[in-house]
């Protein structure tokens, strides 16, 4: 556990200063907070219950490899009130990805800068779906399911 906490501030540190100068001001949701969750386009986004999800997939498998790691993304997701726009950032959150290969993933996803978010390892092409449940401070079970592709 540790060594995850230590390696995802690292990942934080490392890629806030590359999302500054990566992205135009149009794609920077202003609501997110800052550093991962600024970069780029959502990988999905839904309302589900009074609840709007924003997920990003973001590729980190150069810095992994570096540091001896296989896991190729990072998967975040923001929740907020989708009448006031507010964080809700109190909650538990499962992760299940599913490969185009079968195999699975599940996984729960730690609390990070408003977030939650954890790695995958996603190394084969194709369409992977992504499963997650989550109760957040109001004790109500959501869930939302999409598909990201890996090309």
């Amino acid at each position: 556990m540790k060594k995850m906490t230590v390696l995802i501030t690292a990942l934080i540190a490392l890629s806030a200063p590359l999302a500054v100068l990566a992205m135009d001001h149009e794609s920077m949701p202003m609501d997110h907070g800052s550093g991962m969750m600024a970069m780029g386009k959502p990988a999905h986004e839904e309302v589900v219950d009074g609840v709007k999800t924003t997920f990003r997939v973001i590729d980190i498998k150069v810095m992994m490899k570096k540091m001896g790691m296989k896991e190729t993304h990072h998967i975040m997701v923001v929740f907020n009130n989708a009448k006031s726009g507010s964080m809700l950032s109190e909650g538990e959150v499962k992760l299940k990805v599913q490969g185009p290969n079968k195999l699975v993933q599940v996984k729960d996803l730690m609390g990070m800068e408003g977030g939650f978010g954890a790695d995958f390892t996603l190394t084969e092409k194709g369409k992977y779906g992504v499963m997650a449940k989550f109760k957040l401070k109001d004790g109500k079970v959501r869930s939302v399911k999409f598909w990201y592709t890996v090309e």
